[in-house]
């Protein structure tokens, strides 16, 4: 393409898919969500090079959200920095490919879910812990402060952590 940053963004995505398959292959409905949520995240990332970096939320897709979230039981909680909404379109279309339901396709024992993330998480489960994650990599993550905002990504922590309160699977 000429385009290092949209080569490097191709071969990254394209290591994800190679690793990603032999774990989604059993028929369970677990699996079979997670292949759809993968392939959802590879087109929102290729459509991502084309649209613009900003974008803002029409008021009723986010107040449709937010009614999703308290039927849900999903508290919103103002301690909570970020805006969800956001971060999960953000999660789905930078996180999915290996987050998708809140697993990990790359290390299973490493979840999103809020034991996993208190087990794991340098720094406990918390936003700051997150974001940190998230901006420098670790492991076999790659580091996504190069190519998410800060903006962003505090809302993908906000995601992340209301997310595992409620629990991914509800």
């Amino acid at each position: 393409t000429g385009n290092a940053r949209v080569d490097d963004d191709i071969s990254f995505l394209t290591h994800i898919v190679i690793i990603s398959i032999p774990s989604v292959l059993s028929p369970s409905p677990q699996n079979i969500t997670m292949k759809f949520t993968i392939v959802a995240a590879l087109v929102a990332s290729a459509s991502a090079w084309t649209a613009p970096k900003r974008f803002e939320l029409p008021a009723s897709v986010k107040a449709a959200v937010t009614g999703a979230a308290v039927t849900a039981g999903v508290a919103v909680s103002p301690a909570i920095a970020g805006d969800v909404g956001a971060g999960e379109q953000v999660f789905n279309a930078n996180c999915a490919a290996c987050h998708a339901g809140g697993q990990n396709v790359i290390m299973p024992e490493k979840t999103l879910e809020k034991e996993a993330l208190e087990q794991y998480l340098a720094g406990g489960r918390n936003e700051k812990a997150i974001i940190t994650q998230v901006t420098n990599g670790k492991n076999a993550m790659p580091a996504f402060g190069g190519r998410l905002s800060d903006e962003d990504i505090s809302n993908v922590a906000s995601y992340v952590i209301a997310t595992s309160e409620a629990g991914w699977d509800e």
